[in-house]
């Protein structure tokens, strides 16, 4: 199942502008089961999926979305991590889902960025004709830079998070193949003390006899 000290398994950060929306969430989806998410999408608009499982099994589940008229856009079985970018077709509510149906006993836990639209300028003016202003260029190179910055942030996250779910894992492993060594260790001994106890029973009851 999962472990770690993660934070409470839905977390949910909704940034929201008047052209653009993004949805990153970190859920749990236990096994044998099937998470879906809906957006509604004008038309036109392009939006990008990107999904990576952080703990659970081998890291990996299955991805769908779907459109408005139940057409499969993009369809992957048993993926680590992906990012798939798509241009809506038709105005409706798109469907995208998390299946982890194929494992019986492996619970994952599961972060999605969903982004819809572009990103509205950072100044109203900026798809003016006229050059941007030197302090205006500088905003629009900052906002960038923190742009990247937040999206670096949180990938270092996600591999910190799944690095810390193997280490886990890893030690959980030793410390049971430790403990079987030590069980191991002790009825083989308790085993010698009673072969070799028997053994000189068996010898002493043998002289005893040859002597009388």
């Amino acid at each position: 199942g999962s472990r770690g000290p993660l934070p409470p398994l839905l977390l949910v950060w909704a940034l929201a502008a008047c052209a653009a929306r993004a949805s990153e969430i970190t859920f749990e989806l236990p096994d044998n089961a099937k998470q879906c998410f809906y957006e509604e999408i004008a038309q036109g608009t392009k939006c990008t999926l990107e999904f990576q499982v952080i703990t659970g099994g081998h890291y990996d589940v299955d991805c769908r979305l779907e459109g408005p008229d139940g057409a499969v856009l993009y369809k992957e079985m048993k993926k680590q991590y992906d990012s798939f970018t798509f241009t809506a077709s038709r105005n409706g509510t798109y469907k995208f889902c998390f299946s982890n149906e194929f494992s019986t006993f492996t619970h994952k836990t599961v972060y999605f960025d969903f982004q819809v639209g572009e990103d509205p300028p950072l100044f109203p003016s900026e798809n003016r004709v006229t050059a941007l202003t030197q302090m205006e260029s500088a905003c629009v190179s900052i906002h960038e830079a923190l742009k990247s910055v937040i999206d670096y942030q949180t990938h270092f996250r996600l591999r910190e998070a799944q690095g810390r779910s193997r280490a886990e894992d890893l030690n959980t492993r030793v410390a049971y193949w430790s403990i079987g060594e030590a069980i191991i260790l002790l009825v083989v001994s308790i085993g010698q003390v009673f072969l070799l106890k028997s053994f000189f029973s068996d010898k002493r009851t043998t002289t005893t006899r040859v002597g009388s």
